[in-house]
């Protein structure tokens, strides 16, 4: 199924995916390494009359942050059709939209802007803490479907080294790129909380643990905010892969995200 940008944009709520596959070095590392054939993934705020936002963490800074209103790397709120042109038309990016069913309820609305609130500006890791933290998360399994064809690989630990000297190679060669590489200079700690309890206590607890944060870790930490995951997990142990169709993720509550509708998304 293909709809036009516009339309998924009309189509998008609360609490949707939109999951992105791009064939620069970088990516195609990612892609290698968490066995799926997607490297980024994004979550829709859509409230009362604003328009649809993109939640998100990339390299990049060319969008302003609707939160703070200034241009910054990491975390960041984005207009939702403005992100997802840069992706496709800087970055080299394809882009699917994964419907959350059923729609999100205002109590989940208002843990998304309370997870907003506190990580809005957390920088991106490095390169080094990236594959650290996917190598400590949980290295990945093999996974059953591909979108257009592409199958990953088995995924050792041999691929997490790999995948560090393929991403420092392919940020010396090019600019703009997945955004999920790693950024120069941003230091931190590793996030890596577990916590037991409930939901929202260790919802908060991991937030709060990110002192850098990938684009699937704010989408754990803020489908558990939502009441969507179970708590109890890192949030490092999320990787794009986790978020589209060919990986088994469970959600809470009766909870679950349609396939992948893929958006065509025009020139600029």
């Amino acid at each position: 199924m293909s709809i036009s940008l516009d339309e998924a944009v009309e189509l998008t709520r609360t609490g949707d995916l939109w999951v992105f596959r791009g064939r620069s070095v970088p990516d195609r590392a990612i892609q290698l390494t968490t066995n799926s054939p997607v490297n980024h993934v994004g979550m829709a705020v859509v409230l009362d009359d604003m328009p649809p936002l993109m939640w998100h963490a990339e390299l990049g800074r060319s969008l302003p942050d609707m939160w703070t209103g200034t241009h910054q790397r990491g975390v960041q709120l984005h207009d939702l059709r403005d992100a997802v042109c840069v992706w496709a038309n800087r970055y080299g990016q394809r882009g699917w939209l994964r419907q959350l069913e059923p729609p999100a309820d205002t109590a989940m609305e208002e843990a998304v802007l309370r997870t907003v609130a506190r990580l809005d500006g957390t920088p991106f890791p490095s390169t080094a803490q990236l594959a650290w933290r996917w190598a400590r998360g949980r290295l990945p399994h093999p996974r059953r479907l591909s979108l257009g064809g592409l199958r990953g690989g088995t995924g050792d630990r041999n691929q997490l080294g790999i995948l560090s000297r393929i991403i420092d190679r392919g940020e010396t060669g090019s600019q703009g790129g997945a955004g999920e590489t790693g950024g120069r200079g941003e230091t931190g700690g590793q996030g890596e909380t577990g916590g037991q309890g409930e939901t929202g206590d260790t919802s908060r607890e991991n937030a709060a643990a990110l002192e850098t944060a990938y684009c699937a870790e704010v989408v754990a930490v803020t489908y558990e905010a939502m009441g969507l995951l179970p708590a109890g997990r890192r949030p490092n142990w999320y990787d794009p892969g986790r978020f589209w169709s060919g990986d088994d993720l469970d959600l809470s509550g009766g909870a679950h995200l349609g396939a992948e509708i893929e958006v065509r998304i025009p020139p600029r």
